[in-house]
């Protein structure tokens, strides 16, 4: 299989990796093998550690229709197979989002529905163009919304903005999802990638400890206490004031030049 077949395009953008759901006749839905080559490239540049920032977005039309039920047999698949499928590997990819030290920006383009949402919401910052739409339709089918999708959406709307969204199965328009959260910016049609690419490029200048360490501050953050923040700050900072970066933000500070981070 070359790699324009490839489930998952796997770019190098100088420190910024481009990860690019590959099936657009389908929208991007997730057959067997999408998931799980995401997954996988998805833990491959989590440990890259010439890789700073990631972008992930999908070819063609949408960034992905959600689950493929033609590829997964509508009707015949078992609830122990549906367990295995989003533990092992819907949830693997979704994992390795929230779990990586480096920020993922999302960049949507047209539809985002299903499962696809799941990766979306998971991701730390999002970029849609402003024809896209994010859309739950699982009710319809008489399913409820998986992947992490309940937790993630609850902790950006709210249980109440949550649960509407989950039963009538409404689309939310991008200039909407921005005013919920769900998005934080809003650009052209046609031009979320680039836009997600350039924003990833600056991040990738930021110093990879700090940047790994704010990621992990605000996951945690609506989990536990204000005392329990404040000292996960603490030990967070300390780690930062001993790093070379530090010293190296404060040398180009006082020479007013940029900073030249290394990670160390």
């Amino acid at each position: 299989m070359s790699e324009a077949q490839a489930p998952v395009v796997l770019e190098r953008r100088g420190a910024v990796a481009l990860l690019t759901l590959n099936r657009p006749e389908a929208l991007n839905a997730f057959d067997g093998a999408l998931r799980t080559q995401l997954a996988a490239v998805l833990q491959r540049v989590a440990v890259d550690p010439e890789v700073r920032a990631v972008v992930l977005t999908g070819a063609g039309r949408a960034f992905s229709a959600g689950a493929d039920l033609k590829a997964m047999g509508a009707g015949k698949a078992d609830g122990g197979e549906v367990r295995r499928q989003l533990d092992q590997e819907y949830g693997a990819g979704v994992r390795a989002i929230i779990g990586m030290d480096k920020p993922v920006i999302a960049a949507v383009e047209g539809l985002v529905a299903g499962i696809g949402c799941a990766f979306v919401l998971a991701s730390d910052l999002v970029v849609m163009a402003d024809d896209a739409y994010f859309t739950l339709p699982f009710h319809n089918i008489a399913l409820v919304p998986d992947g992490g999708i309940n937790w993630l959406l609850e902790r950006q709307v709210g249980a109440r903005r949550a649960f509407e969204f989950a039963v009538d199965c409404t689309r939310l328009a991008a200039g909407r999802c921005q005013e919920l959260g769900l998005a934080n910016r809003v650009v052209a049609k046609g031009t979320a990638v680039d836009t997600a690419l350039q924003w990833a490029a600056r991040l990738a200048q930021r110093a990879p400890l700090a940047l790994m360490h704010s990621k992990r501050l605000l996951r945690a953050a609506g989990g536990v206490g204000f005392a329990d923040s404040f000292q996960a700050e603490i030990e967070a900072q300390a780690q930062c004031i001993d790093s070379a970066d530090f010293r190296e933000g404060v040398a180009a500070f006082l020479a007013r030049r940029e900073p030249r981070f290394t990670g160390r």
